[in-house]
């Protein structure tokens, strides 16, 4: 008998241990990455893994991507607004660094030593996309401002609701009898179009909210085209209203070479739980006295391309100063600023692609929103988002947040510099992995590199360059560090690095860190599924009671061929980017000190992977947009 229930009991755990696998899903793809999620049943000891290869439709050799993350069971939660979140199992990641507009076969070959039971292995054709382009064989709808002198090109228009809905003011702006169609490019001729929102008979079609609507439906074949002519610069002014175009409900736009200013929010592209937008794009325009840029949450929305803008704010612009509850202090001797700007752009849904922008003198540059827990459907999530190689100068919170995000967010190749509390934000994340690489980031006074509070589950940190300490203590889970450089800035009583680490499922090796002088507790760790923290003055300390860090390094700022820290007694200074020199010393500690991941650093020139953002001997990334070809924005 004894026997027997013996027997029953490890059928029941070799049960519980083996893995089921269960839907695989195919996120929206990006310009350069493509997302996956695989839903398991079982694997209660987590020893399942799942190997990723592809290759290039029409090529013949493999290559390896990393593999996906395990997910699953982590407990996200916030307790002043009542959220709790366990995260579902499974697996998710990324195959990264593809080429637009290519097919490519992708492998999943799922294992596990106690066994698979289903189907172990994936197998599926994905094309990363293309940036979407003006249809070459629709009609061109020339606009005009309303004290437009001269001559015209045909057919022509006054103001945008002409061209775009058919004549109409006062009252009779909502009739709509003459439509643009999918396919259709409008012309914005030189000139200054501000609606004049007290004229009942607006000449431009904007009585009274200053407002233009816009809620037509191109198609992916044939966009509607809103774009510069070319012939000087077309400026849409607010004249201070609340909102310059609302576009949910719109599909298949793209702006381009405009210019925006003066209104509290340029774009709103959704409201939560009302509608959404369909592949938004705006590139290569200009948003300067603004509160918001682009701003959607609406789970609907999705696919936007958000690239190649300059972004200018309302906020201080020779002093960094932090928020805090009203009439309070932030910092020191200066009163906390009263959010003029609020984000450059702050998106929610999948596929969204935010790069080579300019942003600076915003409360926080580049958002996903804060939306709370995830909606069961994946075509509804904060999923498959890239946002990179963007230059973030002067935030007075954060510089990216991730907050909401759900899985597969890419956070890579971004500058920032000057942000009055925290670099880059996961509050919360809702089981990743969110991706965090090849950032660089210097001047954050008042917190960290990294934000990770209201326990978030599944961050993926690789090769940051990061002029500031990690402070977080609030605890987090499923975390792993790889290849990064964190440098403290001599800051009084703190120390280099933090883990925070709520379970068992974390990792942290083949980073450098350069302690702060005079400070004995250099490194916290928090004991995985304990209350309990321990500090540790010297990295081999930390190594011999933890067991990660096995490769870590100590290193110092002479790891740089030139670059020292910020003063921490002069916290409101600004830096800027044109004097910074994040580039590695040749021979260096740092050189050749990493370890090998796959997409991300397969390129590396010497023995192996540098650490930080910036591998020597290969070209720096371009931050912000490709049109500016100088290298201040902001001075």
């Amino acid at each position: 008998m004894r026997f027997a229930v013996l027997a029953l009991f490890a059928s029941t755990l070799a049960a519980q241990n083996a893995t089921r696998p269960g839907r695989f899903y195919v996120e929206h793809p990006t310009l350069l990455n493509l997302g996956f999620e695989w839903s398991i049943e079982g694997d209660e000891n987590r020893n399942a893994t799942v190997e990723v290869r592809y290759r290039a439709v029409g090529t013949s050799a493999w290559r390896p991507a990393m593999p996906l993350l395990r997910i699953g069971g982590e407990h996200v939660y916030r307790t002043r607004e009542n959220m709790t979140y366990t995260v579902p199992h499974g697996f998710a990641g990324s195959i990264l660094n593809l080429e637009p507009g290519t097919k490519y076969e992708c492998e999943f070959t799922m294992t596990d030593p106690d066994g698979v039971t289903g189907t172990a292995q994936q197998k599926v054709t994905v094309a990363t996309r293309t940036a979407p382009q003006p249809y070459a064989g629709g009609r061109v709808l020339h606009v005009y401002p309303a004290d437009h002198e001269g001559p015209k090109q045909e057919p022509s228009f006054i103001g945008l609701k002409a061209a775009y809905y058919g004549e109409g003011r006062g009252d009779w702006t909502a009739v709509r009898m003459n439509k643009a169609q999918p396919g259709d490019t409008l012309l914005i001729h030189a000139g200054l179009y501000r609606p004049e929102r007290l004229n009942y008979v607006d000449p431009l079609s904007a009585p009274f909210s200053g407002t233009w609507s816009l809620s037509l439906k191109g198609t992916a074949e044939k966009p509607i085209t809103i774009k510069g002519a070319g012939d000087g610069e077309a400026i849409f002014d607010g004249a201070g209203n609340a909102r310059l175009f609302e576009v949910m409900a719109s599909e298949h736009h793209i702006f381009e070479g405009l210019t925006f200013r003066n209104t509290e929010v340029v774009f709103f592209a959704g409201e939560k739980e009302v509608l959404g937008a369909v592949a938004l794009t705006v590139r290569n325009c200009r948003f300067e006295d603004i509160g918001a840029g682009v701003w959607t949450e609406n789970a609907g929305s999705r696919d936007f391309l958000i690239t190649d803008n300059l972004f200018l704010g309302r906020e201080d612009q020779m002093r960094l100063i932090g928020w805090n509850q009203a009439g309070q202090r932030a910092a020191g001797i200066y009163p906390s600023h009263q959010l003029r700007s609020f984000f450059a752009v702050k998106v929610y849904g999948p596929g969204h692609v935010v790069a080579h922008n300019a942003v600076a003198y915003f409360h926080d540059g580049i958002c996903i929103s804060t939306y709370g827990p995830p909606d069961p459907d994946p075509e509804r999530r904060a999923s498959s988002i890239d946002i990179y190689r963007n230059d973030i100068h002067l935030s007075n919170d954060d510089f990216i947040e991730t907050d909401g995000g759900a899985h597969n967010v890419r956070v890579f190749e971004n500058r920032g510099v000057n942000a009055a509390h925290n670099g880059y934000s996961s509050q919360p994340v809702f089981g990743g992995p969110i991706y965090f690489f090849r950032n660089l980031l210097y001047h954050v006074p008042a917190g960290g590199a990294f934000k990770f509070s209201a326990s978030p589950a599944g961050m993926l940190v690789y090769h940051n360059t990061l002029i500031g300490e990690q402070t977080a203590r609030e605890p987090y889970s499923n975390v792993h560090f790889r290849n990064n450089l964190f440098l403290g800035r001599d800051v009084p009583k703190r120390g280099v690095m933090t883990w925070a680490n709520a379970t068992g499922n974390y990792s942290s090796d083949y980073n450098g860190y350069r302690p702060n002088r005079d400070v004995a507790a250099q490194y916290a760790w928090l004991v995985p599924g304990k209350t309990e923290w321990k500090d540790f003055s010297t990295l081999a300390e930390f190594r011999a009671g933890t067991g990660q860090e096995m490769h870590g390094v100590e290193i110092d700022y002479d790891v740089f061929e030139k670059l020292a820290p910020p003063d921490p007694a002069r916290r409101y200074q600004v830096h800027h980017a044109m004097d910074l020199n994040f580039r590695l010393k040749p021979n260096s500690k740092a050189v050749d000190a990493g370890v090998l991941l796959p997409t991300i650093n397969d390129t590396f020139t010497g023995k192996g992977p540098d650490l930080g953002a910036l591998e020597v001997n290969q070209p720096e990334p371009h931050y912000g947009p490709r049109w500016i070809t100088w290298k201040p924005f902001y001075r």
